[in-house]
């Protein structure tokens, strides 16, 4: 089957990418913004509404640093038609139907605006068509249809979605999805959690700037070290293959793929337009790229964040530090099952683990005792670090059951520190136990998970992306 042919399912002419490929930076960092939308039009059965506008406006009088015009169709205010406009704006964010979307992503590009973000959706082929002629003709560039809520840059404060007061935390995490609802499922989780990030695009129908140019963008994107992508198609699989080769090279990329099934492949097509293919195609494009691929949204973030925290993991060897012997024994097996292996420590560090502490017992896993606090556990894990035998090590600190306190966690980030190369990840396993150590640690280096299976899968990703650069 030919790779090409899966991943191409527009059923019109794609122009040339290359023409003012520069206007793709318009969509997230641009001076000047418009928002097209209605105080009173409500499509029937769509996004475009009053209440839409009134919060994607909000938004970004809110967030957004740059000047925001505002332009409602219905009102004659100081800015209601383009032509009246001082100053030129370079990013259109359009909101209305589609017949009325066509027609001021028309005005746009005819007075000099170099992209749109074109929220709503129910275009049909030759509205999509007409878009492409737009960009042919006048260089605009289109993000859409169908995108839903648009883009996030946290640099900038440019917040085009309609989750109002919604701005998660500046980051170097990007988000690109081809799913509005995926999307938000991926900010709500940031929000929540406070992971930072840099960028997000909702690309939604893709008929123009597509993941190869958002990936060209992120690649040079100083504020970007990790991308995750959620997709349901692709349209030029080798294009995509060569661009995400060169990004690997200086910054990992995660992807979850949807439409893996016959049934949800169809109802792919008619969801953004695309078409899934076969997953076997897709399996061997992300592999042959260097893209790491994980199974569900969860494994997606967590993957993300130890990626942006952590060093590669160069080598299969993994220590674990706990004090508590249970759940060593689970992340013992959870690191085997993710085809990595429990390290042998050299005799020396197993002798003085010992000698330091009579009862315990060093072998790998290392259980500390449930009385172990915050000295315990800094001399326990500086001695394993300096283990050549070691390359990365998942720690272990519950609080139920144990004498360890939150606060005990500060000595993690400042003994990883001393060894940058060796990733650490932590386990506060549980619900209040993770809470409270993730109120210490969220703003450091260590990344943590509430389960010690989720923590392995972590170590699995940071060994995945040193074999791809190694390579």
């Amino acid at each position: 089957m030919n790779m090409d042919n899966v991943f191409s399912y527009l059923p019109f002419k794609r122009f040339d990418l290359k023409v003012n490929s520069m206007n793709v930076k318009a969509i997230f960092d641009p001076q000047s913004v418009v928002l097209i939308g209605s105080s009173t039009i409500r499509e029937k059965v769509g996004m475009a509404s009053p209440q839409l506008f009134r919060s994607v406006t909000h938004n970004m009088k809110k967030f957004f640093h740059g000047k925001v015009y505002v332009l409602d169709i219905d009102e004659k205010a100081k800015h209601n038609s383009l032509s009246k406009m001082r100053r030129i704006p370079e990013l259109a964010v359009i909101m209305l139907p589609s017949t009325l979307s066509l027609s001021q992503a028309e005005q746009c590009a005819k007075i000099g605006v170099k992209a749109l973000v074109m929220i709503t959706g129910g275009y049909k082929n030759h509205q999509r068509e007409h878009l492409l002629k737009l960009r042919e003709e006048y260089g605009i560039r289109v993000l859409g249809p169908n995108t839903i809520m648009g883009v996030i840059n946290t640099t900038n404060g440019l917040n085009t979605t309609f989750e109002s007061d919604i701005m998660p935390k500046k980051g170097s995490i990007a988000v690109i999805s081809q799913s509005g609802g995926v999307g938000a499922c991926i900010l709500d989780w940031a929000y929540f959690y406070g992971v930072g990030i840099s960028k997000f695009a909702f690309v939604g129908d893709k008929i123009d700037v597509d993941d190869v140019e958002l990936l060209h963008y992120l690649r040079k994107d100083k504020d970007t070290k990790v991308i995750c992508l959620y997709m349901e198609g692709i349209k030029d699989g080798r294009r995509f293959i060569e661009e995400a080769k060169k990004t690997v090279k200086k910054k990992p990329i995660v992807a979850l793929k949807g439409g893996i099934t016959q049934e949800s492949a169809h109802r792919a097509k008619s969801h953004t337009a695309s078409i899934a293919g076969s997953d076997a195609i897709f399996d061997a494009a992300f592999k042959k790229a260097g893209i790491i691929r994980v199974e569900n949204i969860e494994e997606l973030m967590d993957a993300a964040i130890a990626l942006s925290k952590q060093p590669p993991m160069h080598g299969d060897n993994v220590a674990i530090v706990s004090n508590v012997g249970g759940p060593a024994i689970l992340a013992a097996d959870a690191i085997v099952k993710n085809n990595l292996k429990l390290a042998t420590l050299l005799e020396k560090t197993r002798t003085k683990i010992e000698r330091l502490y009579p009862g315990v017992d060093a072998a790998n896993p290392i259980d500390m005792i449930a009385d172990a606090r915050a000295e315990r556990y800094a001399k326990v894990l500086e001695l394993v670090l300096a283990d050549k035998n070691v390359d990365g090590v998942l720690v272990i600190n519950m609080l139920k059951s144990c004498f360890f306190e939150p606060n005990d966690a500060k000595v993690l980030p400042k003994v990883a520190a001393k060894y940058p190369s060796k990733p650490i990840v932590d386990v506060p396993a549980g619900g209040q136990d993770f809470e409270l150590v993730y109120n210490v640690l969220s703003n450091t280096r260590i990344p943590l998970y509430d389960l010690p299976e989720k923590a392995a899968k972590a170590l699995k990703v940071l060994r995945a992306y040193a074999k791809i650069i190694e390579k």
